[in-house]
């Protein structure tokens, strides 16, 4: 009888500590994440909007990280902030014609190289729609924060020897994007296939973010749950006139990441 009851006892607290931590998971759920992705910008920018020079640019690698909160409360929406790195966008190209930029003139045949940082935070609100543990749906809006700016330096050869002159423009700004997000869970495999957009069209002005990916959930347990990524994401980055700055910039590539979520 005693061994009757000790066992009831653990099973008790068993279910005890499941259903505690159930509900905790029901009343609040943070994820944090990291990416590391490998870019390969292409396009072209200027100061003028027919006066944008195309440049080749290298490829670059860098870091996305996020952090995301959810909750149970009716009509206040769950939150995600996503810091993307965008650093060291470097490139190169030869003048056709004149270039000006930034108040400087670069004459034909000049050799400019480039060198940018992009980097932007999203401020996500979003709702979840549906979500049963196989297939989710949020929607929601992406007030993305650009903090940026682009540096030429172009050299001329002549009888003097060479002739080096540079010009930089910075430009931010908040830009407001719809947002969607989807998953779809494969049964009995611990893998998801998931995706997210971004996008504005207002006007000349055209943002887009977006990445689709698939997931591996190799830690599942009533503490933490752990998962690798593997994807693939494009940023698109056409202004018209934002503080003087044109672009038709497209950054997209492949990327690994890893999720927590406790």
């Amino acid at each position: 009888m005693k061994t009757q009851n000790k066992f009831k006892l653990a099973l008790l607290a068993s279910c005890l500590t499941a259903a505690t931590s159930a509900h905790a998971d029901m009343i609040l759920g943070v994820y944090a994440g990291a990416q590391y992705w490998n870019i390969e910008p292409e396009g072209k920018f200027g100061t003028e909007k027919d006066d944008q020079e195309t440049f080749n640019f290298d490829s670059a690698s860098n870091a996305s990280f996020y952090v995301a909160l959810e909750h149970p409360v009716p009509l206040v929406p769950n939150i995600k902030v996503r810091h993307n790195q965008m650093e060291d966008l470097t490139g190169n190209g030869q003048i056709d014609g004149e270039f000006d930029f930034a108040g400087k003139t670069y004459a034909t045949n000049t050799d400019v190289d480039v060198n940018a940082d992009l980097t932007n935070t999203d401020f996500i609100l979003y709702y979840e729609i549906f979500d049963n543990g196989l297939v989710s749906f949020d929607f929601g809006l992406n007030v993305k924060h650009i903090d940026a700016y682009i540096k030429a330096t172009g050299t001329t050869s002549s009888g003097n020897g060479q002739q080096t002159d540079s010009s930089e423009e910075d430009f931010s700004g908040y830009v407001p994007m719809g947002y969607v997000a989807g998953a779809v869970g494969l049964p009995f495999t611990g893998l998801s296939v998931y995706g997210d957009m971004s996008l504005l069209a207002i006007g000349d002005h055209s943002l887009s973010d977006y990445q689709v990916g698939i997931a591996y959930e190799f830690i599942d347990n009533l503490a933490v749950d752990m998962e690798v990524q593997l994807g693939y994401r494009s940023f698109a980055l056409k202004l018209d006139d934002l503080e003087g700055i044109y672009t038709d910039l497209d950054f997209k590539g492949v990327y690994a990441g890893l999720q927590v979520h406790f």
